[in-house]
């Protein structure tokens, strides 16, 4: 047979072809199945609809079904946990422990998902959450289990398992604390085995249109929960370990107690009116000294000239005294140079650190002994009192120290001291559960609302109060930040009487801009004191003369202001910009100021904003209102640090 020869650089479009090569009629394909390779597919199809019936959907099915009681459970033991309920949390632990151990045999049982394309991956997540999730119930059982002979004393719900007075009590719990602690490390090991668990889970898994996004996101926030969770027991575990040398377990140990009064607001939380010294032994304080704050400043040596703000706000004080030395908003930096200016006085002591407390952990405390309590003849309520309108403690304090009258009063705000020895031994007398544990919860909450704070000598254990967040500190922050500092210069007691409504306004440019602007509403509703010294009445309301210093980003620019009585001014402190102002508010009379300014960042579109806002010491309830492009978005009673997300 010949072939024909095929030129390959003809361009063959334009040869014809030959019919006789190629045939014209349609292409017909005839597939024929025997009966055999039919049976085998539809086996196939068969079993397949089993396995995924028998061994994906219906496992599926009961696994839902016990996640729902798992759930359920997990619910039960959150909310006893917030009710502070010891009983109730470890009878609930164990319940959530079952049922948790139930869903993971079944998560086990599906073990062969880990060899099917796709569902490996999510079976994988499945067993290393459930993982997770079991060395947290871990670590929670070492806590509870660590807590619950000492339920009392802590003030939760409980019964201890030792009886006695609360002295005693408080005693026993410090001695043993020695055996408590190692447990912290236990926590800490278990604590990172979970972080490691859920830190293999990959978000990206889960689509944001399964579920609405909400798997995703909540695989987020378990991770970010994970990762604030190890760092709290890492931070807090050099403070949890120095307890016992804290409390005087072996040693006695010493403190240097300030008492700010926040009538009169000062950057910390008051002005400095009292200091005592507290020797510590084996969990039970003692006072071992105490004296007016303008006594131990006379005895301070070669004072230096009043700084710029003092200076520029209360010039009528040219020296700089130990009782204007908490300048700073920042408690360790201002008690850091308190500290260094006691250090010249005869009168100093060694000791292991500062704790400042403001009026209303006295309030907490006489609260817990009934409402009343009596020192030196005289009795004290917090029962709200006509003549100032305000609790009977604070108008009699502040009658003793600042009434003018015609002699010399010895230690004229010694008061505190002594209240703070009565009280301490009333506490120590009564019965733990009665007294002590309401103490306990009162004071953690006015810790956390930074009316007591902690600056400790030990770096560890300062490390742990930070981890807490008692220690008043101006924290870094990767976002919108805003701290509101004010400083009552020459205002009596008006701190008193003033009220505040803060509100923030953001405007997000196209181009991602931030521009935000600040304003405070104050208000002073109550009639003026008489203060007329020759009149002798007791001066609590008066003009207030309010310095306010707002701690933004660092790198912020400030724009149009109004309302401040004095030029503006902008300068960097504690890793912030501050913008400063001036303005006075005066009784029966409001004040406005009002601050703009753009942030130093843009914000790309689609993105978060994430902010924080820190409370300043010694203030109380502020209501704050947020607004994103002249839409409300967020309103709350702002009593402590608060940190949220906003999305522009």
């Amino acid at each position: 047979m010949a072939f024909d020869k095929i030129d390959l650089s003809q361009d063959t479009s334009t040869v014809p072809l030959r019919a006789s090569r190629i045939s014209r009629s349609p292409m017909r394909m005839n597939i024929k199945i025997s009966k055999k390779t039919a049976g085998i597919i539809a086996g196939v199809v068969i079993v397949l609809g089993l396995f995924i019936v028998l061994g994906i959907v219906l496992p599926a099915v009961r696994l839902y079904a016990q996640v729902r009681i798992l759930k359920a459970q997990g619910s039960a033991l959150v909310a006893d946990m917030k009710a502070e309920d010891l009983v109730k949390v470890s009878n609930d632990l164990t319940q959530t422990t079952t049922e948790f151990k139930k869903t993971q045999d079944m998560i086990n049982g599906l073990g062969y998902l880990a060899f099917v394309p796709v569902a490996n991956m999510y079976y994988s997540d499945a067993v290393h959450g459930m993982k997770a999730g079991d060395y947290g119930l871990q670590a929670a059982r070492i806590m509870v289990d660590s807590l619950t002979p000492y339920a009392d004393v802590l003030g939760l719900k409980g019964q201890g398992t030792y009886n006695g007075a609360a002295g005693s009590r408080l005693q026993t719990l410090v001695l043993a604390l020695d055996k408590v602690t190692p447990r912290i490390d236990d926590i800490a090991a278990l604590m990172q085995q979970a972080k490691s668990e859920v830190d293999a889970i990959d978000p990206n898994h889960y689509p944001s249109f399964i579920a609405g996004g909400k798997v995703r996101s909540g695989v987020e926030n378990a991770k970010t929960y994970a990762e604030d969770a190890i760092s709290f027991v890492t931070e807090a575990k050099p403070l949890v370990k120095q307890l016992p040398t804290l409390l005087g377990a072996d040693h006695d140990a010493r403190y240097l107690v300030l008492f700010q009064n926040d009538k009169e607001l000062r950057p910390t939380g008051g002005f400095i009116t009292e200091y005592a010294v507290m020797r510590v032994e084996k969990g039970k304080p003692v006072k071992e000294a105490s004296d007016d704050i303008y006594s131990l400043d006379a005895t301070i040596p070669n004072k230096q000239s009043a700084p710029r703000l003092l200076a520029t706000y209360l010039p009528a004080v040219p020296q700089f005294n130990l009782r204007d030395s908490n300048l700073s908003p920042d408690f360790v930096t201002s008690m850091k140079l308190f500290y260094s200016m006691y250090q010249t006085s005869p009168k100093k002591v060694a000791v292991q650190g500062i704790i400042a407390m403001d009026t209303q952990p006295l309030i907490t405390a006489i609260n817990a002994l009934g409402g009343s309590l009596t020192v030196n003849g005289n009795t004290y309520t917090t029962q709200i009192d006509k003549r100032c309108d305000c609790e009977n403690v604070i108008y009699q304090l502040e009658l003793y120290a600042d009434q003018p009258v015609g002699y010399i009063k010895d230690n004229r705000k010694g008061v505190l001291s002594d209240m703070l020895s009565t009280i301490l031994q009333r506490v120590f007398d009564a019965p733990s559960r009665q007294v002590l544990g309401p103490l306990v919860q009162g004071f953690i909450q006015d810790a956390q609302q930074k009316h007591i704070q902690f600056y400790l000598f030990d770096q560890g254990a300062q490390q742990g109060v930070e981890a807490l967040n008692v220690a008043g500190q101006i924290k870094p922050f990767d976002g919108d930040y805003l701290a509101i500092n004010e400083a009552n210069f020459g205002g009596a007691k008006s701190n008193m009487y003033v009220t505040e409504a803060v509100t923030q306004d953001y405007q997000v440019a196209n181009d991602g801009t931030i521009t935000k602007t600040v304003t405070i509403n104050y208000k002073n509703p109550n009639p003026p004191s008489d203060c007329n010294l020759e009149h002798g009445q007791l001066c609590l309301n008066a003009p207030l003369r309010n310095v306010v210093r707002m701690y933004v980003p660092q790198g912020s620019q400030a724009g149009k202001v109004t309302g401040s009585e004095v030029k503006t001014q902008t300068y960097d402190e504690l890793g912030k910009t501050v913008i400063e102002n001036f303005l006075v508010i005066r009784p029966l009379g409001t004040a406005k100021l009002s601050v703009s300014y753009t942030l130093p960042f843009k914000l790309k579109p689609g993105s978060p904003l994430p902010v924080m806002y820190q409370k300043q010491a010694g203030t109380y309830t502020t209501p704050y209102t947020i607004n994103v492009n002249g839409n409300k978005v967020q309103s709350f009673d702002f009593i402590q640090d608060y940190t949220t997300t906003l999305n522009p």
